[in-house]
């Protein structure tokens, strides 16, 4: 009788075995495809907002280019979230845009330079002669960055996790 109770629980004991190892293997691909899905939407989402940004200022270059004024403006401040000028209009009217100059980059305070704003909407300025082309660089350059790193750990996490 020692012998079948001893058959009895190693039997038992190799069932739960079996079922405890078809249980953590199957809780693994969903676990995988729940976690490379995330990376590929992360992916998607940060490369979208890259081609938006892009788009956009494409079309603030077209406005601008569609109304064109010209005007010398002063550089009031510097900071890294935006470049202050000032400037005035022919019909005497002095404009600072709330958002700021776009492609600043190389500015100083109390600078003068040239710039090109739309004459309907003259919050929307840049300096002159620069274009959403400047904004290739950096934007390509991070989603560039975004992919190296995200491709290799998607594939990493399909083929070996």
């Amino acid at each position: 009788m020692d012998s079948s109770l001893r058959s009895g629980a190693e039997a038992a004991l190799d069932s739960s075995v079996v079922v405890d190892d078809a249980v953590r293997t199957g809780a693994r691909p969903k676990v995988r495809l729940l976690v490379s899905r995330a990376l590929g939407l992360l992916g998607a989402v940060v490369t979208l907002i890259g081609v938006i940004l892009l788009a956009a200022c494409w079309r603030d270059d077209l406005m601008i280019e569609e109304r064109l004024g010209k005007a010398t403006a002063e550089v009031v401040s510097v900071s890294f979230q935006r470049t202050v000028v000032r400037f005035a209009t022919p019909d005497g009217a002095v404009h600072s845009p709330s958002q700021g100059l776009l492609y600043p980059a190389g500015l100083e305070p109390g600078q003068l330079v040239r710039i090109e704003y739309d004459t309907a909407d003259p919050e929307v300025a840049r300096v002159a002669g620069r274009t959403a082309v400047l904004a290739l660089l950096p934007i390509g350059t991070f989603l560039l960055a975004v992919w190296a790193v995200l491709a290799p750990l998607l594939w990493w996490v399909r083929r070996r996790w």
